[in-house]
């Protein structure tokens, strides 16, 4: 069994915990949380050997050979780069870090200490997202012409929701962060590298209320995300994210070629995990749902969507650290989505296209 300790309690407790107490493999064996009184309650409740306010004395702990980080990302860099100076195997919440050059220097930390390091693009582990990238890697749609990605939820739509970290840039906040993260790696993963793109920013509730001492505080970040992007192969993207808005289908992918058309979508408000659905037409014909093969189906469900995909994140994650071979995703995948968001800030500000230098080169 590997010893995992698990840092970040918010998301760590509605996913990482469950997650890795079902899998077969793993067993939490310690918990941070930056008030120890709740690192100690955390563990009591999740029946957790040790509990922590300090991540040095979790990293000292022999039962501890891997950690897992789903803090608010204003803290990832340095976290991270304390687990793995340990020689700690490391599985990173997205967005990986605040800029790509921190996540760039994550990503080499770990490769020069021999350790396996991932994130939780649990996107790539659904099985209606394999199946729908088998169909593609098979050449369904033909000659890619036209990709249109929407993923619009409510998650920030009432005004009321209060200020904290997501509403500040300076700390990761922001629905490119939270959502666009997720994006980028998919549509790397789906379709290949991006080779320039531009991105129009824009924040639809300005102000929200701080509970702790009720003032009216400025929102910086965006909830609302239009990407324009094009393809290494040339093929136009056109990306539309919201975290502000009432959709009856909160997230699809077209795809569009010159041979069919196939359609990955979702009209699940409540589980952003369950409830996708692949649709596909050949030339002239009307489109139809696909089968999902019986192989790729989550053999247990959980209430909570996400945890049925977060499993085969750690599944991948304990394989590479059994075998020691770098897994995907990566780090090397959390640098090129973190690179990307980085750049769309950049456009946004310029109002510009900008090129979208190789991973390969923006790593050497």
């Amino acid at each position: 069994m590997i010893g995992v300790a698990v840092v970040g309690t918010g998301f760590g407790q509605k996913v990482h915990i469950p997650g890795f107490q079902a899998h077969h493999n793993t067993e939490i064996t310690a918990v941070y949380h930056r008030d120890i009184n709740k690192a100690k309650a955390i563990a009591t409740t999740h029946n957790i050997p040790h509990a922590a306010d300090n991540l040095s004395d979790i990293l000292t702990l022999s039962t501890v050979q891997a950690v897992s980080i789903s803090t608010p990302p204003f803290l990832h860099y340095e976290m991270a780069k304390t687990v793995l100076q340990a020689g700690k195997h490391l599985l990173l919440e997205k967005p990986t870090t605040l800029n790509a050059s921190e996540a760039k220097e994550l990503y080499q930390l770990a490769k020069n200490n021999n350790v396996i390091a991932t994130v939780d693009f649990e996107f790539r582990f659904v099985p209606e997202w394999q199946f729908f990238a088998q169909l593609l890697a098979s050449n369904y749609v033909g000659n890619l012409r036209f990709i249109k990605i929407d993923w619009l939820g409510a998650s920030r739509a009432d005004i009321s929701r209060p200020w904290n970290w997501y509403s500040t840039k300076e700390k990761g906040g922001g629905v490119l962060g939270s959502l666009g993260s997720h994006a980028f790696d998919y549509i790397h993963w789906l379709f290949g590298s991006i080779s320039r793109l531009n991105a129009n920013l824009s924040t639809a509730i300005s102000t929200r209320i701080d509970p702790i001492n009720g003032e009216i505080k400025p929102v910086n970040t965006d909830d609302t995300c239009m990407l324009s992007l094009e393809l290494a192969n040339g093929t136009p993207c056109q990306v539309s994210i919201s975290a502000v808005v009432h959709a009856p289908r909160p997230h699809s992918i077209e795809v569009y070629g010159d041979q069919g058309t196939l359609v990955l979508s979702s009209d699940n408000q409540k589980d952003y995990i369950h409830g996708f659905q692949v649709w596909g037409s050949k030339l002239g014909q009307p489109l139809t749902a696909m089968e999902i093969p019986k192989q790729l189906l989550f053999p247990q469900h959980y209430a909570d969507g996400r945890i049925c995909a977060f499993i085969r994140v750690v599944d991948q994650w304990v394989k590479g650290i059994e075998t020691q071979e770098e897994i995907i995703p990566s780090l090397r995948e959390g640098v090129y989505s973190q690179l990307l968001m980085d750049l769309s800030h950049q456009s946004d500000e310029s109002g510009c296209w900008l090129d979208v230098p190789s991973l390969d080169s923006f790593l050497a």
